[in-house]
């Protein structure tokens, strides 16, 4: 289709036409034939050219954060010879990218690469490539995507916090700085299950596998005091300020980070839970979640908390996430603390209130921290004084 300037030189042609019928001036007729001839030889142009291109694209680092810078890499195969390419790939949101090739030749790999600012939590769409194909006085262009799709997944910007809650070991009665649990193994066998796309092959059982001639993967428990629930109050009346939602999104993703290095398999709970998740998936699963998490207008806490909890929930860590309390969180932590053997509120806001003493004489561990200031200080300090109180009693 014609560019800008093709789309210019149609216009004066057309009105060098107008001139010529009421001036008859032959000069008029050859330059505004000359214009359209230009525009019809470029549109054969990039007609006849038009580039066959393979396009395979990677992201790294893989996992991002707010403030990272990622590096992506275009790879392109040429199908055929074609002259004056540009190559645009866009990372729908955050930018697009334009790269330029005077000329390639059939089998030729061209490589590009540049790099992506991530301003702000998300998921971006990257993609496909779009490439075009001009004339040479670029009065014509042809597009066509190459390649696929793929996704940036921004997640929020953590913090390193140190201490953890403390939790039930192997005894009962002890109390335990970490769970006895890794996520890489030594999880107790549940039952059987057909093999998904993605499971490790080191969890196969053979002899199921070979009676049911289809690959069966072992179900793995988690141990109970290995659990952990991470709850995000995702409604919108309790954040005085889009920073205060962020703040406290940043503060739940600390958590469920610090959780999972420590041991735990946290689960996210923001407004919505995903059945059957598999003790691996669940780190990926929360932070996806909380990279594109939104305010909720209408929302019952205490409803879907009491519908979560009849679906089953219970171990040894309760990390609750919210403004400043109503009694829509007490009555959240009222439900769920019974469940679990410590409970930890965070609060996006100054700390102080009668929400915080009520909810510390019912035996939460308050964290508050306004927006603007660090989660990791209130965390380590909280852990120290629930260390000693657990000590003491």
């Amino acid at each position: 289709m014609p560019t800008g300037r093709g789309w210019a030189a149609a216009g004066v042609a057309g009105a060098l036409l107008l001139l010529w019928v009421g001036f008859g001036e032959v000069e008029l007729l050859a330059t505004a034939l000359f214009l359209l001839l230009g525009l019809a030889g470029g549109t054969a142009f990039v007609r006849l050219g038009s580039p066959r291109l393979e396009a395979t694209r990677r992201l790294y680092p893989a996992q991002a954060h707010e403030g990272d810078q990622v590096t992506v890499e275009v790879d392109l195969l040429a199908g055929r010879s074609a002259r004056h390419l540009l190559v645009e790939d866009t990372v729908h949101g955050l930018g697009t990218a334009r790269f330029a090739a005077a000329a390639t030749t059939a089998g030729q790999r061209l490589q590009a690469r540049y790099e992506v600012y991530c301003r702000h939590r998300g998921i971006y769409p990257v993609g496909p490539a779009e490439v075009s194909v001009t004339d040479p006085l670029t009065l014509a262009e042809r597009r066509s995507p190459a390649g696929g799709a793929d996704r940036l997944i921004v997640y929020p910007a953590v913090e390193t916090l140190a201490g953890f809650p403390a939790v039930r070991g192997l005894d009962p009665a002890v109390q335990a700085t970490h769970p006895t649990f890794a996520p890489q193994g030594g999880e107790d066998f549940f039952t059987l299950r057909e093999y998904q796309t993605g499971d490790d092959l080191r969890k196969v059982h053979w002899p199921s596998s070979a009676k049911r001639d289809d690959l069966m993967i072992k179900q793995l428990e988690v141990p109970w005091q290995a659990r952990a629930l991470v709850l995000f109050d995702p409604r919108a009346p309790r954040y005085p300020s889009p920073e205060a939602f962020e703040h406290a999104v940043r503060g739940a993703a600390s958590v469920v980070t610090h959780l999972y290095r420590g041991g735990f398999s946290p689960e996210l709970w923001a407004g919505e839970r995903a059945p059957g998740l598999r003790s691996d998936s669940r780190f990926s699963q929360a932070m996806e979640m909380l990279a594109s998490i939104q305010p909720a207008t209408h929302l019952d806490l205490r409803a879907v908390v009491s519908r979560l909890r009849r679906q089953g929930v219970g171990g040894g860590a309760l990390v609750v996430v919210t403004g400043p309390p109503d009694e829509g969180v007490l009555a959240a932590y009222r439900l769920l603390a019974q469940d679990f053997a410590r409970t930890i509120v965070l609060v996006a806001a100054e700390p102080s209130g009668q929400a915080l003493l009520g909810l510390q004489r019912a035996g939460a561990v308050t964290i508050a921290a306004a927006p603007g200031a660090l989660w990791a200080p209130a965390w380590r300090t909280a852990m120290e004084l629930s260390w000693s109180t657990a000590s003491l009693g």
